[in-house]
C-alpha cells in the first residue's frame, strides 16, 4: 500500500486546481469528510489550510463592480453564480471545522487546533458574513449555509457568541477582530470599497459586534473607514458611515477620540451632514452629535477654550436655522424629537438662543404635523425644558407663549381629524405642564390671565385643562 501523501501537499495543489477546476470544491469536500484529524493537523498543515482558506474565499467572492450595491439587482446572473459557489465553499469550510472540533476531544491532537484556527478564521469569517443577511447578492441556499458555518466557527473557537469570537475569551487574549480587520482593510481603500458591495456591509455588521473596551485599540483602522463610508454621495451610505462612527463615539474613551484631533474631525464630519435634506442621515448626524458634543465640552474645558466657542451653540443654531422655514413633515419630527436633548445639554445657555427658538416653538405648535403629533409633542418637551432652565426669561414672553398654547388646546379639543385619543391627552397634558411652569415663574399671572377665560369657556375638556393650572399650588 502506498503512502498517502502529506496533507500540505494535498491541499497546496487542490488550491492550485480551484480556479481551473470548478470540481475541486466537490473533491475537497470529500478529502475532508474522509481525512483523518491526524493526518490533516501533521506538520506544516496550518499553513497549507490557511493558503487554501485564503483560496476558497477568493473562489466564492463577489465579481468585483465598479457601480455600488445600490444599483444591484435580485437576480443578477454573476451574483447568482457567486452564491452558488459561496454555498459550497461554505460546506467545505463546514466539514474543515468539524475535523477540527474532533481533534480538540483528542489530548495529542488539541494543542495543533488553535495555529490552524487563527489562519482560517479571517476568511471563514468574512465568507460567511458576507452571506449572512439578504442581499442582491444572496440567496437562500447562501444564507442558510453562512448562517450554519458563523454557528460553527463560533463554537470550533470555544466561545459562546459572535462578540466573544472577535474580542477574545479573556481581556488579555487577541480575539479575531485584528484578523478580520486586516482582510477587509484593502477592501477598504477610496478607491476599492465600492468594488465589492459587500465590504460595507461585513465591515459595519462587524464593527457594531466590538464593544469597549476592545475597541479603541482598533480606532487607527476603523475610523477611516467609517468616514470613507459616511462621505459617500449616496445616502445610504452616509447613513451607514454615521451610524458606524456612532458606535465608536460611544464605545472609544474620549481621551482616545481627542488625540491627533480626532474627535474634530468627526465633529466636522457629522456638522455637515447637518445640511442635508434627508431625514434618515439628519436624525442619524444628530443623534450621533448628542453623544460627540460631551466629550468635545470635556477637552475645551481642559484646554481652558472660551465658553462662548461651545460646538453645542454651533449645532443648535445651524438646527434652528433650518427648522424655522422648514415644510417637511419628516424633517420637522427628526428636528422637534431631538431639539429637547440640545436644550438639556446647554441648560441656562439656551438664553443665547431664545429669540429664535421662541420662534420655532410658536410656528411648530401652530401646525398639525399627522395622526401621532411627534412634531408638536417634541416642540412641547423642548418648551418645557426651555421653561425649567431659563425661568427668568419667560416672564416677558408670556403673553405669546400663553396665546401659542391655549390656541393649541383648543384646535387639538376641536380636531376632528384621525389623531387618536392617546395621542390628544398626551398634547392637552404637556400643554397644561407648561402652563403650570410658566405660572410659577411669573409668579401666578397666568392664573389671573386664565380667570377669563374658563368663565367664558363652555368646551369641558379645555375647562379641565385650565382647572387643573388654576388649582396648581
Amino acid at each position: 500500500m502506498e503512502p498517502q501523501p502529506p496533507a500540505d501537499q494535498v491541499l497546496r495543489q487542490l488550491g492550485q486546481l480551484l480556479s481551473q477546476r470548478p470540481g475541486v470544491v466537490t473533491e475537497l469536500g470529500a478529502l475532508l469528510e474522509a481525512a483523518e484529524p491526524r493526518w490533516l493537523l501533521e506538520t506544516g498543515s496550518p499553513a497549507a489550510l490557511g493558503e487554501l482558506a485564503a483560496a476558497l474565499s477568493a473562489f466564492a467572492a463577489l465579481p468585483e463592480r465598479e457601480q455600488d450595491a445600490a444599483e444591484l439587482r435580485d437576480g443578477d446572473g454573476a451574483y447568482a453564480a457567486a452564491a452558488e459557489r459561496a454555498a459550497d465553499v461554505g460546506g467545505v469550510f463546514l466539514r474543515l471545522l468539524a475535523k477540527l472540533e474532533a481533534a480538540k476531544a483528542e489530548e495529542s491532537l488539541g494543542p495543533a487546533v488553535e495555529p490552524v484556527l487563527r489562519r482560517v478564521m479571517g476568511h471563514i469569517y468574512v465568507l460567511a458574513v458576507t452571506y449572512l443577511a439578504e442581499g442582491a447578492w444572496t440567496s437562500a441556499g447562501s444564507r442558510a449555509v453562512a448562517a450554519e458555518l458563523l454557528a460553527a466557527l463560533v463554537r470550533a473557537a470555544g466561545c459562546g457568541t459572535v462578540e466573544e469570537l472577535l474580542r477574545g475569551r479573556k481581556e488579555e487574549e487577541e480575539g479575531g477582530f485584528a484578523a478580520v480587520m486586516g482582510l477587509l482593510k484593502p477592501r477598504l481603500g477610496k478607491d476599492t470599497w465600492k468594488r465589492n458591495p459587500a465590504t460595507k456591509h461585513v465591515f459595519s455588521w462587524t464593527l457594531l459586534h466590538v464593544t469597549r473596551p476592545w475597541l479603541s485599540q482598533h480606532l487607527e483602522c476603523i475610523l477611516p473607514a467609517s468616514l470613507l463610508i459616511s462621505d459617500d454621495f449616496r445616502e445610504e451610505n452616509k447613513v451607514l458611515g454615521v451610524h458606524c462612527l456612532h458606535h465608536i463615539v460611544l464605545n472609544v474613551p474620549g481621551a482616545d477620540l481627542c488625540q491627533f484631533n480626532r474627535a474634530q474631525v468627526v465633529y466636522h464630519a457629522l456638522y455637515n451632514h447637518l445640511y442635508s435634506r434627508e431625514a434618515p442621515l439628519i436624525q442619524a448626524a444628530l443623534l450621533c452629535l448628542l453623544d460627540l458634543l460631551p466629550v468635545l465640552e470635556r477637552a475645551q474645558r481642559q484646554q481652558q477654550q472660551p465658553r462662548p466657542a461651545s460646538p453645542c451653540d454651533e449645532v443648535l443654531q445651524l438646527v434652528l436655522t433650518h427648522m424655522e422655514p422648514e415644510h417637511r413633515l419628516a424633517l420637522r419630527r427628526v428636528y422637534a424629537k431631538t431639539l429637547p436633548a440640545f436644550v438639556q445639554r446647554l441648560g441656562i445657555l439656551i438664553a443665547r438662543h431664545l429669540k429664535r427658538l421662541e420662534r420655532v416653538i410658536l410656528g411648530y405648535l401652530e401646525v398639525s404635523d399627522g395622526p401621532e403629533e411627534e412634531a408638536r409633542l417634541g416642540i412641547l418637551e423642548t418648551l418645557q425644558c426651555t421653561i425649567e432652565h431659563a425661568w427668568p426669561r419667560m416672564p416677558c414672553r408670556l403673553p405669546v407663549l400663553l396665546k401659542a398654547l391655549l390656541k393649541m388646546i383648543w384646535d387639538v379639543h376641536t380636531d376632528q381629524g384621525s389623531t387618536p385619543e392617546p395621542v390628544r391627552a398626551a398634547l392637552l397634558q404637556r400643554a397644561t405642564e407648561c402652563l403650570i411652569l410658566l405660572d410659577r415663574c411669573s409668579e401666578g399671572q397666568v392664573k389671573l390671565l386664565l380667570e377669563g377665560v374658563y368663565s367664558c369657556c363652555e368646551e369641558n375638556r379645555v375647562r379641565e385643562c385650565i382647572r387643573r393650572v388654576q388649582e396648581n399650588t
